[in-house]
């Protein structure tokens, strides 16, 4: 049988809250939401689409609110991860479905986390790459940020002050955004002792300390010309905006303080990801915060970027998740 190919994807628009959300859709049978992270969009899935669709699912790739062809609310406030959620149950309701699974990673995986978390009678099943659930709790996110890097300033507390770092980025889309896959791909990662790229010299920018000297492996100029492409028509603000809207969320979602997703759940992280090991205690007490947790794996030397790092590892521990999930259907 023929496998599928990016000429079977079809490019939608649906309606949802804040106006419009763009989506690409593969193939039949359970629906399966998959959401980016930052800064990404759609594409981040392409080597999923065509696998989970050959494998008798409905491959939907969303382009978050704030990015691609989705539509960009002014208001900063439009991005509190509620506001995200509510987006992701338009789209079941779009494609005429009453449920699905949802698969996030990055900033998609707070935001898949979130949907299982608060809508349970719409997603039914949630798989998290890369960023590790941690419930609700503790002090406001800003101020444990802020903490962060002694004498250096922590990534997302640079992202936190409207205009700062689209002043970074927007001149030399192309150049950051290689610049910062690069930075956290497996291959191209600085060394040991190097600078962390997740932080910023006081005076400095964060692309002071992001590798130049190649492309990951997964990224050709294809690739990075459609992301870049995408960035260069809607600028930056839309997805920075997330993180302006940490705080926020902490407060909205007071009511789930420490709650734990009940849900058939999955985690994939990369091995040499920062994310998982500053979240290693996230992954400890999964018992706990993922009762439902049917496997979790760490790929070894694999970065940020998982499902395009190791798109065949990722497609085949995911696949082998949906069978589980999907099993009584």
């Amino acid at each position: 049988m023929p496998q599928p190919s990016a000429t079977d994807r079809v490019h939608r628009l649906v309606p949802s809250p804040a106006g419009r959300t763009h989506l690409v859709e593969q193939g039949t049978g359970p629906l399966v939401l998959l959401v980016h992270g930052f800064p990404e969009s759609w594409y981040s899935w392409r080597q999923q689409l065509p696998a989970f669709a050959a494998a008798g699912y409905r491959a939907v790739a969303i382009d978050v609110r704030g990015y691609g062809r989705s539509s960009r609310p002014e208001a900063p406030t439009a991005y509190r991860i509620l506001e995200l959620v509510e987006d992701n149950v338009a789209v079941v309701k779009a494609l005429g479905e009453e449920s699905a699974i949802v698969v996030g990673h990055d900033w998609g995986a707070n935001i898949a986390a979130v949907s299982a978390l608060v809508r349970p009678d719409v997603f039914r099943a949630v798989g998290l790459l890369s960023v590790p659930y941690a419930p609700r709790g503790g002090p406001r996110p800003s101020e444990i940020f802020a903490q962060m890097g002694g004498g250096e300033e922590f990534y997302v507390s640079y992202f936190q002050e409207p205009g700062r770092a689209e002043a970074e980025i927007e001149p030399d889309v192309r150049g950051w955004l290689a610049g910062l896959y690069a930075a956290l791909s497996a291959d191209t990662m600085p060394t040991p002792g190097a600078p962390d790229p997740h932080f910023v010299s006081p005076g400095g920018a964060q692309r002071d300390r992001f590798p130049t000297e190649r492309l990951p492996h997964w990224l050709d100029q294809h690739d990075l010309d459609l992301y870049a492409g995408e960035f260069e028509r809607t600028g930056m603000t839309g997805a920075l905006n997330r993180y302006r809207n940490m705080d926020r969320d902490w407060e909205d979602l007071a009511d789930h303080d420490g709650a734990p997703i009940s849900q058939p759940s999955l985690f994939i992280g990369g091995g040499r990801d920062a994310s998982t090991t500053w979240l290693a205690d996230a992954i400890a007490a999964y018992p706990t915060t993922l009762p439902g947790l049917l496997s979790s794996h760490l790929l070894d030397d694999c970065g940020h970027w998982i499902q395009q790092e190791r798109p065949e590892d990722v497609n085949r521990i995911l696949i082998d998740w949906l069978a589980h999930v999907t099993s009584d259907k």
